[in-house]
């Protein structure tokens, strides 16, 4: 077998789920309410008018999914901690119950021999912190920090290896800005408010799970996106680099360097003045990390006008991310998609590592989400035929594999996700799961990619070509 189809052998291979999206119980056990079921109730915001309800009620199941965990060979599990159910109103009296089930999910885990990668933000605030302000408002980071440390101190002695927030270009631009997602705002100066006190939160959560004395690597969940020019011009080049700027660098700058990037305060300054940056802020956002998660889904491709453009390769005008320029677009190339409508490039993959290992510093990095939504059908005889998914999978580990072989500090790939789920204004509608979710009967059905990921997991070589390792790792 040749070296260039194998990975290291001390190579991370994992999966990773969100709170709100697979644990289901919303109401159990004192849990509080979140801004995404405050959204899920209000109409037309959610597909189908799907909620979080049941989810994959891995609340209850969460022993069987450790144990599918197990059978997939997975050496680590990447899930969210949901704020709600620790401290019910986001600061406060703590809810031990809540504690009680990552208590029980972590034991589980260690148990059959599987890290838990910790998440303590993946999207859902306390309704009663949004009520308050919510991230536009400087004291969530606060009850932010207060409630890293009550996590910390609880799962420390177990949980290694946290991540601070999950995409928080998400949680501020979809929650502040465009309202697709959570709390639903449509607020720019909201949105840059709340990037800057996410951003905080994640230096004081950081420096709050130090202050417990136990081992701990931290790090932070960033999408950081591919945009290319989709043109040779200065004109589709400086639209590039509006759009880099408020997709990346305003989010990875202060956490890797310290500071805002001037082209980027220059090109909001219409929108904000920054004002929200006090004194010790920076710092606190670019204490040391131990390592930096890379969420990759798709590239994208931007143009500083849709004059002279195919209309039906346009996929947005006008504001089509904050900052940018009335003309500006974004394109599509007419690559193959996903069910999401997501371009498949996995060159993208490579790009977005090779970038930001010489950004870092040559700190480590993971994959800590990379999958796809395709419509799925669980066969006569009990089987789930998605090759479209294996495909995807595929093309980007070896995109990967061609990153380690770069010399790219790429330690671990999390496959998004475990199962399929919510997929938050989307509902029910997506399915990225290596496991197939019947939501009437909570049955879970292996597709044909989870059991080629298992036998690529459990050997470190890619499996042969045509196979679809069907019964890997049982």
């Amino acid at each position: 077998m040749s070296k260039s189809n194998e990975f290291p052998e001390d190579f991370l291979w994992g999966a990773a789920t969100a709170s709100f999206q697979i644990e289901g119980a919303t109401t159990a056990d004192g849990r509080g309410r979140s801004i995404w079921d405050t959204f899920c109730d209000t109409p037309g915001k959610v597909l189908g008018g799907d909620t979080g309800e049941p989810a994959d009620d891995h609340y209850r199941r969460y022993a069987e999914d450790v144990a599918l965990m197990k059978r997939l060979n997975l050496g680590a599990y990447r899930f969210s901690i949901a704020w709600p159910r620790i401290v019910p109103d986001g600061s406060g009296e703590v809810n031990q119950a809540g504690l009680a089930f990552y208590d029980r999910l972590v034991d589980e885990l260690l148990e059959q021999g599987i890290q838990p990668w910790a998440t303590l933000y993946h999207w859902d605030l306390p309704q009663t912190l949004e009520d308050a302000g919510g991230w536009p408002a400087r004291d969530t980071a606060y009850r932010f920090r207060d409630y890293a440390k009550v996590v910390a101190d609880a799962l420390g002695d177990r949980v290694e290896h946290w991540m601070t927030l999950n995409e928080p270009w998400c949680a501020s631009f979809l929650g502040y800005y465009d309202g697709h997602h959570a709390p639903g705002h449509k607020d720019p100066q909201a949105a840059l408010a709340a990037t800057h006190h996410l951003l905080l939160g994640h230096g004081l959560a950081t420096e709050a799970i130090r202050s417990t004395g136990r081992p701990a690597k931290i790090g932070m969940a960033h999408n950081q996106a591919v945009i290319r020019p989709h043109g040779p011009s200065a004109e589709d080049a400086r639209a590039a680099r509006r759009a880099d700027g408020v997709r990346n660098r305003i989010f990875i700058d202060p956490v890797l360097h310290g500071r805002y990037p001037a082209d980027v305060v220059e090109d909001l300054a219409a929108i904000s003045d920054f004002s929200f940056v006090r004194d010790g802020d920076l710092e606190t956002i670019g204490v040391p990390i131990d390592f930096l998660g890379v969420n990759y889904y798709t590239p994208e491709w931007v143009a500083a006008s849709a004059k002279g453009l195919d209309p039906d390769m346009v996929s947005g005008e006008g504001e089509a991310w904050l900052g940018a320029e009335p003309e500006e677009v974004h394109v599509s190339q007419g690559l193959p998609v996903t069910h999401m409508g997501w371009e498949i490039d996995p060159t993208g993959l490579f790009d977005v590592l090779q970038r930001l290992a010489g950004e870092s510093g040559g700190i480590d990095l993971y994959v800590t989400e990379n999958g796809c939504a395709f419509e799925d059908t669980v066969t006569d005889d009990g089987s789930v035929h998605d090759a479209d998914r294996l495909a995807y999978y595929e093309g980007h580990l070896r995109a990967a594999r061609e990153a380690i072989h770069a010399g790219i500090p790429l330690r671990g790939y999390f496959a998004w996700s475990l199962l399929d789920n919510f997929e938050w204004a989307w509902g029910y509608s997506r399915r990225f799961g290596l496991v197939h979710v019947d939501y009437d009967t909570q049955v879970r059905t292996v597709k044909d990619s989870g059991h080629w990921y298992a036998e690529l997991a459990g050997t470190g070589r890619f499996p042969e070509p045509g196979r679809t390792a069907a019964g890997a790792g049982e």
